[in-house]
């Protein structure tokens, strides 16, 4: 599809954004950069998410018990199969395709109830330990073996979710879903949101449960633990092989550790998928490019892009989601672009989708000292598609008359709407970021509202 980064929602035309509903919403093409973290279920005020930390800790503690009744092999299927939850889509991957774990590393994984006592007797609490215990076993691990011993669930939420938003479904076949009755995987047929590419099912997760890197790991346990309460003045700092073997053979360190974070857990919380910058770093952010020069004095233009980047993906939030920034090259000249999701979250938004068919909004921007006709006919040939026939200028200073009258002209003979902000505009959403107020997007509003005033009728 022509959409830039295209999300499940944009390819059904289905207005909402990231800020109103309760899951991340899935890209089409890639996943999302985050990881469930099954602490933020064990910390969480709802009973419902500490049930299911529970089941998540029961099945995994179950592998143990069937190590420990001579079914190893069982144990070994169970474990490389809950390894790869492509469904969900979290990760790192531009593939959306994963790959379960080898062998050798579900039998280390396993030999862990068998070589460590307290394992033995009592299973893990936070089975997200095994990062410490392991090489190679990773926070893509850690959130993929949760999501599919819960992977039930996580079906009834997805179809909840989908129906209420609108979300199609349709019948498919889930060939790796975890029974916690019966501690197996199997195949089940069911009704889910499809990918369009892939033909393969969409499985939602809720925001709250996702963070970029899990409460408990290997670095956080190295440098605020294993350096301040361990390491001895002197003693060389070891590798991780080192390490892991250390905590292997010294289970109760591990466990104080994992006590310590049990006790700060109010300080685990959700990563968002997207963080807005304090209202004092878009002030500083301001007030740097006001001051910068036009042109490519010292680098100016890419100074002003990095910032007018940072700035203005936090000013329209949460009425734009921002989608991506990218360069383009059009007879010789490089651009580069901020692209928004467009889902109709304001009259005025929802006014420019339906006017001018814009599914996504793009920014241009452009540190000169004046803008000029090229400057709207490269903007101009770009708006199509996705984009529609709306577009938007980022610059420093007014624009002149005559290319205002350009534009006007552009709009009288095929309907294409340019907006162009400058510094000032750039500052007055600044200050009502600051103030609260208002939403800083009022701002762009406005300059739609004057640029239809000035068409003719």
């Amino acid at each position: 599809m022509s959409i830039i980064r295209p999300r499940l929602n944009d390819f059904y035309s289905i207005p909402i954004t990231q800020e109103e509903v309760d899951f991340a919403i899935p890209f089409i093409d890639e996943d999302i950069p985050l990881y469930v973290d099954p602490f933020l279920l064990w910390k969480s005020p709802s009973m419902q998410d500490n049930s299911l930390h529970l089941s998540i800790t029961n099945s995994f503690n179950q592998l143990g018990y069937l190590v420990s009744i001579g079914k190893e092999k069982e144990a070994l299927d169970i474990i490389i199969r809950a390894s790869e939850c492509d469904e969900v889509g979290l990760g790192n991957s531009k593939t959306k395709a994963g790959k379960r774990m080898g062998k050798n590393l579900g039998l280390k994984i396993l030999n862990q109830f068998n070589s460590i006592p307290q394992l033995r007797k009592n299973g893990f609490i936070h089975f997200e330990e095994i990062q410490l215990l392991v090489d190679n076993f990773s926070k893509d691990r850690v959130s993929d073996i949760a999501c599919n011993f819960i992977q039930s669930f996580l079906v009834d939420y997805t179809i909840e979710q989908s129906v209420k938003y609108g979300i199609p479904i349709e019948k498919v076949v889930l060939k790796n879903l975890y029974n916690s009755k019966t501690n197996t995987f199997g195949e089940e047929e069911t009704h889910l949101p499809i990918n369009p590419n892939t033909k393969t099912p969409i499985i939602l997760t809720p925001k709250r449960w996702l963070k970029h890197i899990p409460w408990i790991n290997t670095d956080d346990y190295f440098n605020s633990y294993y350096v301040k309460n361990i390491l001895k003045d002197g003693d060389e700092f070891p590798d991780k092989i080192k390490l892991l073997n250390f905590n292997r053979q010294n289970y109760d360190i591990v466990q104080a550790y994992t006590a310590i974070k049990e006790k700060q857990f109010e300080n685990c919380k959700n990563d968002p998928l997207f963080i807005q910058i304090p209202i004092t770093s878009a002030k500083r952010k301001i007030s740097t490019i006001s001051k910068l020069p036009t042109g490519k004095t010292d680098n100016a233009d890419r100074k002003f892009e990095d910032y007018a980047c940072q700035l203005l993906t936090s000013l329209v939030y949460p009425h734009l989601d921002f989608a991506q920034e990218q360069s383009r090259t059009e007879s010789g000249v490089q651009i580069r672009d901020l692209i928004f999701y467009n889902n109709k979250s304001s009259d005025f938004l929802k006014e420019i989708y339906e006017t001018y068919n814009c599914k996504q909004i793009v920014m241009e921007l452009k540190n000169v000292k004046e803008v000029k006709q090229e400057h709207i006919l490269q903007l101009n040939r770009y708006l199509k598609d996705q984009f529609g026939n709306f577009g938007i200028i980022i610059t420093r200073n007014p624009v002149p008359k005559k290319v205002t009258r350009n534009i006007i002209d552009l709009w009288s003979a095929h309907r294409k709407c340019i907006l162009v902000l400058d510094d000032t505009d750039l500052k007055m959403m600044t200050q009502v970021f600051e103030s609260k107020q208002r939403n800083p997007i009022e701002v762009i509003k406005k300059k739609y509202i004057e640029f239809t005033r000035a068409c003719p009728s």
